[in-house]
């Protein structure tokens, strides 16, 4: 029997996003590797583990556990050699039955030294504790700052010496921090295990000092090995640095896993949640819905209802705003306040045919308003992302778009209920903004393989720049004729387009991650069971609706 137009479609779709998982798989296959297999080997041979290896070992085994910024320096730092990773590895997960976060540097990437990336990234798993009140785990093992770059890595306030400040922040608000040098630990970077609560050292294979023996020698004329200087007997026995002298790396891992066994139990933010249901349809139909074209429209509600437990929405102002939907829903049994672009193309109450992915006035108006009714319920609030920009034209103009857009927005630089941000397709212009872009401090920011990142589409984009460089050449004398045209368009629409990538965006840390659609359930739990460890403190300000 013939396939219909739709299940042709659902086909071709479900190609398209399995073909990009695939890809992105194989991308994530090579970084794993960190450093390479003969670097892996000398690390084996020395007696100590690799960082992935580590966590393995550190984490419960069986859990899930979510890695934030794999993709960081991706396509970067090529003339040093690369930096997979970013030099260092970040995961959510549980220790002990504990959520916590862990950051363990990679020494086979440069002998861990920090890159610019690596200092971001490091920032990047303070700022999660911090937010959430998350213990963190150091498993420090690195050389210090790649000199070549230091530049870009040294004393600017988002530079290294934020990590400093953050570890004596964390440290007056209680948030759990312990730190195991597992290799070197040298210059500034040797504060950062001493800040810790707890710190530990492991025999023959961790040194921690201000100055290695080289250093020490050309500053002070004094000779001396690096193992006396700053070794695991140095630093227990002589000068009380650290707190604990482990054999090797299991048992430094496992004397972790039992302080983290010992700390007691926080006062929870309160979030609802009840018995996880899994969707009613099946979740990877949302290869299929997800059209492979990204001007297409689609039945945004079906892909919601293979995400939500049970299938079950609660729209909110169901007929009103139609460009946005607002839902309540539960995600594994977490209360949750959906706010998502609705592709579909949809008639308003005039009668007036509305674009999918673009935010009107009314649908501005719909998502502010709910955004401000799930911070007095205090429910987590997830935004989907796939949306073009705002409205434009005279009629828009003149019915306030920017006002609306901009209660929008406020409402979301005010909302003070976690959010976390999925952008599952494009997320152009002030839409990202309104959407809870990375600017706007969503818990967690992820994206799709399908994800685009920009000012506006690599085409829209092309034709302006086009039309301004064609002016220039004009200007000059040049003939430009429609073959140069269309090279010249070419060559422009490919270069915006690598920077619309989510790699592009996932390399700078501006997603935490790029996912396979089908972790989305996995990814809004374990960040809301981590974010329910910080209580609210602050009140939603209403003031910038009451227009």
């Amino acid at each position: 029997m013939a396939l219909s137009e739709k299940e042709l479609a659902f086909n071709s779709n479900e190609d398209h996003m399995k073909l990009k998982i695939s890809a992105l798989e194989r991308e994530l296959g090579k970084i794993y590797l960190g450093g390479g297999k003969k670097k892996i080997e000398k690390l084996h041979e020395a007696g100590k583990m690799t960082a992935r290896e580590r966590i393995d070992f550190l984490l419960d085994p069986g859990t899930e556990r979510i890695e934030i910024g794999a993709l960081a320096g991706y396509g970067m730092y090529e003339e040093h050699g690369g930096c997979a990773a970013g030099g260092v590895v970040i995961v959510i997960g549980y220790v002990s039955k504990r959520q916590c976060i862990v950051v363990a540097n990679d020494a086979t990437v440069k002998a861990g030294s920090w890159f610019p990336i690596t200092g971001k990234k490091n920032l990047r798993a303070q700022e999660i504790a911090m937010e959430n009140k998350l213990p963190i785990i150091y498993l420090v093992d690195s050389a210090g700052v790649f000199l070549p770059l230091q530049d870009e890595i040294f004393p600017d306030k988002e530079h290294f010496g934020r990590i400093f400040r953050n570890n004596a922040i964390m440290s007056s608000e209680g948030i759990v921090q312990i730190s195991a040098v597992m290799g070197s630990c040298v210059a500034g970077g040797a504060y950062l295990p001493i800040m810790s609560d707890e710190s530990l050292i492991v025999n023959k294979t961790g040194t921690i000092f201000l100055a290695g023996s080289y250093l020490v020698k050309a500053a002070i004329g004094e000779e001396i090995d690096n193992e006396f200087l700053g070794g695991a007997t140095t630093q227990t026995e002589l000068s009380g640095i650290c707190d604990y002298k482990v054999e090797n790396d299991e048992t430094c891992l496992t004397t972790i896993r039992d302080l983290m066994s010992r700390i007691g139990k926080v006062e929870t933010a309160g979030f609802d949640r009840i018995e996880s249901s899994a969707p009613k349809e099946n979740a990877e139909n949302i290869y299929g819905i997800f059209p492979a074209e990204r001007s297409k429209p689609y039945a945004t509600r079906e892909l919601l209802e293979t995400l939500v437990d049970d299938s079950i929405l609660t729209e909110y102002k169901a007929n009103y705003g139609k460009t946005i939907i607002c839902a309540y829903a539960r995600i594994d049994g977490w209360s949750v306040g959906i706010v998502a672009n609705n592709r579909e193309i949809v008639k308003n109450a005039k009668g007036e045919m509305q674009f999918g992915g673009v935010i009107y006035s009314d649908s501005a108006d719909k998502a502010a308003r709910f955004i401000m009714v799930c911070n007095q319920k205090q429910i987590p609030l997830v935004f989907l992302q796939d949306v073009t920009g705002f409205m434009v034209g005279s009629k828009s103009e003149q019915g306030g778009i920017i006002k609306d857009g901009a209660k929008l927005v406020n409402a979301v630089s005010n909302s003070v209920v976690p959010k976390f941000t999925v952008i599952m397709g494009n997320s152009y212009g002030a839409g990202n903004y309104a959407m809870c872009g990375k600017a706007y401090d969503p818990r967690l920011i992820v994206a799709w393989p399908t994800a685009e990142i920009a000012v506006m589409s690599g085409a829209a984009a092309a034709k302006t720049l086009l039309q301004i460089e064609i002016a220039t050449l004009k200007g000059k004398g040049e003939t430009i004729t429609p073959e140069k045209e269309k090279e010249l368009f070419n060559s422009i629409k490919d270069r915006y387009d690598k920077q619309t990538s989510p790699y592009y965006a996932a390399s700078r840390i501006w997603v935490d991650a790029i996912i396979d659609p089908i972790d989305t359930r996995k990814v809004i739990s374990m960040g809301i069971e981590m974010a329910d460890q910080s209580k609210i403190t602050k009140r939603f300000n209403v003031g910038a609706l009451q227009t």
